[in-house]
């Protein structure tokens, strides 16, 4: 459909979450330090799961693609977002929009099917450790790793295609920091029932369908918990799956409060608050949780961190 006695929008407007320039300046600042932190936490478990001999497990291997989705998982929000917070016009072309809509997509549905990886994971390790090795073996393992990054093409390609696809003759004015599904599709001049179906069928299968997977996993894992005859290795089995856990309540939590209600009562500022929790503050939060509860990854980071000063002062 063209877009008749209108002109088609050709970039959109970024609404944000204020118009105030000293709170902006205040939300560049605290958005900018929660950045680093992120980046700086996720390098620092790939080099860490890298580099460490010990840390050459499964378990470790789908932690690291986790930190390295969630880099790629925030690169394409967190960017635009902080110049946005101190350039006085916050637009975005209709390309650019759909770019970043995409990626957005795809990185999102990777990380739900990820999730469900490492839960499998801690099932194998868990539920049957005397054949874990031989079943998540390095082939294995690298395609579930592939599989995932690669899970939220189809969905990611479908929808973005469809929604750019739809009129855009009126407001250009998104009420959001980014080009999200919902806020987007408010400024579609026309009916828009059939996509919303589609986009709701599609994100059920991209949230439920992993999170029925960790479900099944996890109940598997804790029959054979509660089993186990020593309180200590009850402790130890749990302790190994605790982390992911957090992570997992977190990421679904927040995301399943935002795209599976997309029709609630919800006020803009409120689902801006919910998705800057699963877009920015559980990025951040991913490496702290594994750091401070794997005495593992403790154990290392102090190793490479020794190791790497350790070679500073040899140079001199």
């Amino acid at each position: 459909m063209i877009c008749e006695n209108h002109t088609r929008v050709t970039e959109f407007i970024l609404l944000g979450f204020t118009n105030n320039p000293e709170m902006q300046v205040s939300l560049f600042i605290l958005f900018l330090a929660i950045y680093t932190v992120t980046l700086s936490g996720n390098f620092l478990i790939v080099t860490v799961t890298s580099m460490d001999p010990a840390l050459q497990t499964p378990m470790y291997f789908f932690l690291r693609n986790l930190s390295l989705l969630e880099v790629c998982f925030t690169l394409v929000m967190v960017p635009k977002m902080l110049v946005d917070l101190v350039s006085p016009r916050k637009i975005i072309s209709f390309v650019g929009c759909g770019t970043q809509m995409y990626f957005f997509f795809l990185f999102g549905s990777s990380e739900c099917f990820l999730l469900s990886m490492m839960a499998y994971d801690r099932f194998v390790a868990i539920c049957n450790p005397l054949r874990y090795s031989v079943i998540m073996n390095r082939s294995l393992c690298l395609w579930m790793a592939i599989g995932s990054w690669m899970s939220g093409v189809p969905v990611s390609m479908l929808q973005t295609a469809w929604m750019m696809a739809l009129p855009f003759c009126g407001p250009n004015a998104v009420d959001h920091f980014f080009c999200d599904g919902p806020p987007v599709l408010k400024l579609v001049t026309v009916d828009t029932t059939m996509y919303e179906m589609q986009a709701l069928a599609s994100t059920f299968l991209f949230i439920m369908f992993p999170f029925s997977l960790i479900l099944v996993s996890y109940t598997h894992i804790i029959i054979t918990i509660l089993r186990m005859p020593s309180a200590k290795g009850r402790q130890k089995a749990f302790s190994t799956c605790s982390s992911h856990l957090i992570v997992v309540s977190l990421f679904y939590g927040t995301a399943s409060l935002t795209y599976l209600r997309p029709k609630s009562n919800q006020s803009p500022e409120s689902k801006k608050l919910v998705s800057l929790s699963y877009t920015v503050i559980t990025p951040m939060l991913n490496p702290i949780i594994y750091s401070l509860r794997n005495n593992e990854v403790k154990r290392a980071v102090k190793r490479t961190i020794t190791q790497k000063v350790l070679q500073k002062l040899d140079v001199f």
